[in-house]
């Protein structure tokens, strides 16, 4: 729902600021075509540069984060002794999660009924669970605690992640991955009415998390360096399709300031409520917005590809995605015959 609707807010809103700029601030230089090859006076760069930065910080709120996500996918995967779980955690946190883990445990193992579950079958017991449409029962309840025990066994007499095995790190990951799901599903569910469980359990969800949900600043910096590089380099295309591409007229400053502005607001929001969104998506509708407000006219072709591209590009990766996956395991498992 986010992704549909944040382009209609940033198509409305944009007009709507443009047309409430017009009422308030009656100087030309704002809503006329830029002279080619003459720099904007000196106040509207300083607005200019201000709007680009607010969407550029609001792009690694949310979108922008894939690409770290995929570095740290690939890290995980190569190399998880050192990634699993991050490595600089405080001891004090530590001991925080065995404490949490030890606070909830009678409540789940009442709720299991005397049930029991074994070491190995509790891990799918509980993705089983985690799944869409999957059923609660006493057994998803015995795994849990049977998971919950590990953790705190695990962490209790460890002075810090570092001097765990890289074996113990790799399935502490999971481990805290299933609890915390686990965890967050009853509390949305609400199956536990008791008040302190869930308080405890909140603030055990966050311990986990921060713990397995981490970026190094390394990585930030290198995503944050690619995307501005790749900007640099290939800005004039987007200059191109947004400035002239997408109205009948050329874009004005002020037009593009209320798009920018705009684009920065709904996506830092979104941001604020979990929501994803698409920083082009939205600015492109926020333009495309501008133009209608200024009845510039919009181009039918270049609003009818972002339109295809919204709806194409989702299914259009599933199934390159899979395909190529299983086009991998094809030639993994069938032709180099590797187990």
């Amino acid at each position: 729902m986010a992704l549909l609707l944040s382009p209609v807010i940033g198509f409305v809103a944009s007009g709507l600021l443009l047309l409430l700029l017009k009422f308030l601030i009656r100087k030309k230089e704002l809503y006329v075509s830029p002279e080619k090859n003459k720099p904007p006076p000196w106040y509207i760069r300083i607005v200019l540069f201000l709007t680009c930065t607010g969407v550029s910080f609001a792009h690694g709120s949310n979108d922008g984060q894939k690409g770290m996500g995929l570095i740290m996918l690939i890290l995980v995967g190569v190399v998880p002794g050192t990634y699993a779980l991050k490595l600089s955690t405080d001891p004090n946190s530590l001991r925080q999660i065995v404490a949490s883990s030890r606070a909830i445990q009678t409540t789940i193992e009442q709720h299991a009924n005397g049930a029991k579950v074994s070491s190995e079958d509790a891990s799918s017991v509980l993705s089983a669970y985690m799944k869409s449409g999957g059923k609660l029962s006493d057994e998803t309840f015995a795994a849990l605690a049977q998971k919950n025990k590990e953790v705190a066994d695990k962490l209790e007499t460890a002075q810090s992640v570092s001097s765990l095995s890289k074996d113990d790190r790799g399935n502490l990951r999971s481990d805290f991955y299933l609890i915390s799901g686990k965890l967050a599903k009853l509390l949305k569910n609400k199956v536990v009415s008791d008040a302190s469980f869930a308080d405890t359990a909140t603030k055990y969800r966050s311990a986990l998390d921060s713990v397995t949900k981490f970026i190094p600043n390394w990585v930030k910096v290198g995503v944050a360096c690619a995307l501005g590089f790749g900007t640099m380099v290939g800005w004039k295309r987007i200059v191109v399709t947004v400035g002239e591409k997408i109205g009948k007229s050329h874009l004005t400053y002020a037009q593009g300031a209320c798009a920018e502005f705009v684009a920065a607001c709904t996506i830092r929001l979104a941001d604020v409520y979990g929501l994803p969104v698409s920083t082009t998506h939205v600015l492109s509708s926020g333009i495309a917005g501008t133009m209608a407000a200024n009845r510039s006219g919009l181009q039918k072709a270049t609003l009818r590809n972002i339109l295809l591209a919204c709806v194409l590009t989702l299914p259009a990766c599933m199934f390159l995605g899979g395909g190529l996956f299983a086009f991998g395991l094809f030639i993994i498992f069938r032709i180099l015959g590797m187990h």
